[in-house]
C-alpha cells in the first residue's frame, strides 16, 4: 500500500473520478455542491486511512514484552489467539464453550476468564479499571501471592525454550495408532538431548519430551508414509514426524541424530529464525 497514489479528479461536466492503485470508479454526473461534498469526503476517508496505517505500523514494531517495572504503565505485546492452546497461567487447555481465551490488559498473556478475574488501574489506559492476570493483579496491588508449586519437567514456556533453541519449528507428530497433529517442537540448548512437543509456540507448557538418548532414526519412507517423513523408535515407543519441506526434515535429522548418540548437536537456528518461525500464523481477531 505504501507505493499507491491517491487521486480524485474532476471531469468536464460534473463527473468525478476516484483512482486507487490503478482502480478507477467512475461516477454519474453531478452538481457542482455534490462533487465538491464528495469530494471532500474522500479527502477525509483518505486522511483518516493514512493516520490508521502509521499507527498499525507504529504498533507492530513494539513486540517486546513489559518488565515488571513498566508493568501498567505501557501497553504490553499482544499475544495473538493462535499462538497458545492452554492458558498461559493455570495451563488448562481452551475450548469455545467452558473456557474461552481473555487477554490480560497489564502484561498481553492469553488466559482462561478464572486467572483473568482481577480489575486493577493502568497508568497507559488513563487509569482506567481493566482485566488482569492473577499474577499481575499481585505484582500492581502489592499483595503477595502464596508460593507456587515447584514447576514439572514440562511446565516450561516454548518461548523460552525457542529463543534459546538448537532448533524449533512445526511438524507434524504421530505416536502408535493415534491420529496426526501439528505439533511446536523445540529441542533447546540447555537441554539439548531432550524434544519437547508443544500444541503451540507460545504455550507455557509441553504437551509431552522425548529422551532423545538411545533412540533409532529412521528415514527410510514407507509406502503409507507422506513427504518428508522420519521416524524415531526405541524398545515399542514409535514417533512419526512428518516436515514441511525435505530440507526442513534434512535440518531437523542433521541435530537429532546426533542427540540420540549423547552428542551436543550444532545449532540450526539463524539469528531471525526464532522471531520468524512464531510468526506463522495469520493475525486472529482480537479476544474479550
Amino acid at each position: 500500500m505504501d507505493n499507491c497514489t491517491t487521486q480524485i479528479l474532476c471531469k468536464p461536466y460534473g463527473g468525478l473520478v476516484y483512482d486507487k492503485c490503478t482502480t478507477t470508479v467512475h461516477d454519474k454526473q453531478y452538481s457542482e455542491q455534490d462533487k465538491d461534498n464528495w469530494i471532500k469526503a474522500f479527502q477525509e476517508t483518505i486522511e483518516i486511512f493514512h493516520q490508521k496505517n502509521e499507527t498499525f505500523k507504529s504498533a507492530s514494531k513494539d513486540v517486546e514484552e513489559v518488565s515488571t517495572a513498566e508493568l501498567g504503565k505501557r501497553a504490553p505485546r499482544w499475544i495473538r489467539d493462535k499462538e497458545v492452546t492452554m492458558c498461559m497461567k493455570c495451563k488448562e487447555p481452551f475450548n469455545a464453550l467452558t473456557r474461552r481465551r481473555h487477554h490480560c490488559r497489564a502484561c498481553g498473556y492469553v488466559v482462561c476468564w478464572k486467572c483473568s478475574d482481577n480489575k486493577v488501574a493502568l497508568e497507559y489506559d488513563s487509569n482506567k479499571i481493566n482485566k488482569v492476570c492473577k499474577d499481575c493483579y499481585s505484582i500492581l496491588t502489592g499483595e503477595e501471592k502464596a508460593e507456587g508449586k515447584k514447576k514439572g519437567i514440562l511446565e516450561i514456556e516454548a518461548a523460552q525454550f525457542s529463543g534459546s533453541s538448537i532448533i524449533c519449528g512445526f511438524l507434524q507428530h504421530c505416536e502408535k495408532n493415534k491420529p496426526w497433529g501439528k505439533v511446536w517442537c523445540v529441542i533447546p540448548e540447555k537441554e539439548a538431548l531432550v524434544l519437547y512437543l508443544y500444541g503451540a509456540p507460545q504455550d507455557v507448557k509441553a504437551q509431552s519430551s522425548i529422551p532423545l538418548l538411545g533412540y533409532s532414526v529412521e528415514d527410510s519412507p514407507r509406502p503409507a508414509d507422506p513427504p518428508a517423513s522420519f521416524r524415531l523408535s526405541q524398545s515399542k515407543s514409535v514417533h512419526s514426524f512428518v516436515a514441511e519441506s525435505e530440507e526442513l526434515k534434512q535440518r531437523w535429522l542433521k541435530v537429532i541424530r546426533v542427540a540420540v548418540t549423547g552428542e551436543v548437536p550444532e545449532s540450526q537456528m539463524p539469528n531471525d529464525a526464532t522471531a520468524n518461525a512464531t510468526d506463522t500464523q495469520e493475525t486472529s481477531s482480537d479476544s474479550t
